[in-house]
């Protein structure tokens, strides 16, 4: 398998770019299926990264290239996770 192949293993990636007519909706669930299907320890954040570079110039806006865009800023900005701790309580 290639690095190339690492970042979209099942290919959801690149037949959304085939698809005429896809819109929002169905580019984030593909995208959801797709983060799911990443093979472990590979880093969202760069695969990510790779799509973009690969298809995004051709395609600036498709539907796709916005919701990987969005998946990069999300997966590069620190979220608090957890729950009450720290926080005051009545």
């Amino acid at each position: 398998m290639t690095e190339r192949d690492l970042d979209d293993p099942k290919g959801l990636i690149r037949e959304s770019y085939r698809m005429e007519g896809i819109g929002p909706a169905e580019c984030r669930s593909i995208f959801l299926d797709w983060a799911l299907s990443l093979p472990e320890g590979r880093d969202s954040g760069t695969a990510i990264s790779g799509l973009l570079d690969r298809y995004g110039p051709a395609a600036p806006e498709h539907p796709m290239t916005q919701v990987l865009r969005d998946g990069q800023a999300t997966m590069t900005t620190p979220r608090r996770r957890g729950g009450w701790r720290g926080r005051a309580r009545n």
